[in-house]
C-alpha cells in the first residue's frame, strides 16, 4: 500500500519536475514555460520536504532539493552547472530568532523548523564547530510565538523567516541572526541551500529533453535577474511587505552554481561528516552533456 502523493503511474516519456512555491526559487520558475521545451512535462507542485522524499523515490526526475537532501541520495543525481539558490553572506530567509544572547542560547534549546534539513544541519554545523556548542534541538512547527515560548531561539526559514523578521521589525523583541552571514563569517565562502538535480536514469532516457528542460530554465533566470519587477510585485501581492524589501531580497540571492559556489557547498558537506550529520563523504556530480554516455 502506498498512499505517496505521487505514488501515481509515471506516464511514459514524461518528465516529471517538481516545483516549490517559496519565492527564493521563483527567479528560476518564472519565465519557464514547459510549452516551450518541446519535451513531455509533468510540473508538480509539493513542499521542499516532500519533493526531497519523491525525487529519492523516483517518483519526480528533476527539481530544485535543499542542498542536504542532495548529500543523502548524491549516488543518483546528477546537479545542473548553473542553477541554486546560494548567497555570499546574508541569505535573509534563513535565520535564527533569540530571546538571549547567541552563546547563551546555543547551550540551551532551540527550536526548529520541521521544513528543512539544509539550514538545521548549517546551524548544527555553526553551533558544533564555530562556536563549541551543543544546543538541545525541539522540532516544530514554524510559529515563532510557540517557538520562542518553548525554547531561547528558533530557527525559521523562506517565507516563515521572513513574515517573522517583518514582524519582529514592528516590536523589535528578539535578537535575529542570518546563517548565510554567520557561514560566511566564519569559512569566507559561498553558501547554498537549494540545488537542482536530476535523477541518472533521467538523464539515460531524455538526453535531448533535459538539455532542452536547463537551457529554458537558465532562460528564466536570466530573464528575471534582467528584470525582477514582476516578481518584486507577486511578492508584495501574495506575501505582503514592500517592493524595497524584495528588490533587496532578490537582488541577494544568487542563482548560479559554479565553482566558487561548489566549493562552498562542498565544504558545507566536509563538516557535516566530520561533524556525523551525514554518513558518507559527498561528492558534487556537475551535469554536462555528456555526463552519462
Amino acid at each position: 500500500m502506498n498512499n505517496h502523493p505521487f505514488a501515481s503511474h509515471h506516464s511514459e516519456g514524461c518528465i516529471r519536475i517538481g516545483r516549490i512555491n517559496y519565492t527564493n526559487v521563483w527567479p528560476i520558475f518564472y519565465h519557464f514555460n514547459p510549452q516551450h521545451t518541446k519535451a513531455a512535462i509533468e510540473m508538480i507542485p509539493a513542499v521542499p520536504s516532500t519533493l526531497n522524499q519523491a525525487m529519492r523515490e523516483g517518483n519526480i526526475d528533476m527539481g530544485p532539493i535543499s542542498a542536504f537532501a542532495y548529500g543523502v541520495s548524491s549516488d543518483q543525481y546528477a546537479l545542473f552547472p548553473d542553477l541554486s539558490v546560494s548567497a555570499h553572506g546574508a541569505v535573509n530567509s534563513i535565520l535564527l530568532f533569540l530571546n538571549k544572547p547567541l552563546e547563551e542560547a546555543l547551550n540551551g534549546t532551540i527550536a526548529l523548523t520541521t521544513t528543512s534539513a539544509t539550514s538545521v544541519n548549517l546551524l548544527k554545523i555553526i553551533a558544533e564547530k564555530f562556536y563549541k556548542a551543543k544546543p538541545s534541538y525541539l522540532p516544530m512547527d514554524p510559529n515563532i510565538d510557540k517557538m520562542m515560548s518553548q525554547a531561547d531561539g528558533a530557527l525559521l526559514i523562506g517565507d516563515h523567516a521572513i513574515r517573522a523578521y517583518w514582524a519582529n521589525r514592528e516590536h523589535g523583541k528578539y535578537e535575529v541572526i542570518d546563517l548565510g552571514e554567520r557561514w560566511n563569517h566564519f569559512t569566507k565562502h559561498w553558501m547554498t541551500f537549494a540545488v537542482w538535480a536530476v535523477r541518472k536514469e533521467a538523464i539515460k532516457r531524455y538526453p535531448e529533453d533535459i538539455r532542452c528542460i536547463v537551457d529554458s530554465f537558465e532562460a528564466s533566470k536570466q530573464l528575471s535577474i534582467a528584470n525582477p519587477e514582476p516578481l518584486v510585485q507577486d511578492a508584495v501581492q501574495q506575501i505582503g511587505g514592500d517592493a524595497a524589501y524584495w528588490r533587496h531580497y532578490f537582488h541577494h540571492l544568487n542563482y548560479d552554481f559554479g565553482p566558487e559556489q561548489q566549493r562552498g557547498l562542498q565544504l558545507y558537506f566536509e563538516y557535516a561528516y566530520e561533524l556525523g550529520l551525514i554518513d558518507h563523504k559527498v561528492h558534487l556530480d556537475i551535469w554536462s552533456e555528456n555526463t552519462v554516455g
